[in-house]
């Protein structure tokens, strides 16, 4: 029986083959072919921004990577649920004390 991803028409993700355990922090290869114009771009982008081109193309693709994964959240919900979710969205909790301090608090960034 096909999931509702399925059904939807939103394609299963391929399986890999296990590759070896490797430490988390642990450096892989990654090859790729390339044509000229686009190296040359890469190049003068990552001149510009005071990089390589190894680190211009992986902070790059990670961005990429994590907008495409932050924006293919989907979830499906049958009436029921819905109706409960919508009513959740539009009758929120009062915030608590603890929420309340948190939010008051100034962001790491800016103390």
């Amino acid at each position: 029986m096909p999931s509702n991803a399925e059904s939807l028409g939103i394609p299963k993700p391929k399986r890999r083959r296990a590759s070896k355990p490797t430490a988390p922090n642990a450096k892989e290869s990654l090859n790729l072919r390339i044509d000229r114009p686009t190296r040359d771009l890469i190049d003068r982008a990552a001149g510009l921004s005071g990089q390589t081109r190894t680190d211009f193309m992986l902070m790059s693709a990670r961005e990429r990577a994590t907008d495409v994964l932050l924006n293919q959240t989907l979830f499906v919900l049958g009436k029921p649920e819905w109706d409960a979710f919508m009513d959740a969205l539009d009758n929120p909790p009062a915030p608590s004390p603890v929420l309340k301090d948190l939010l008051a608090r100034k962001a790491p960034w800016e103390r």
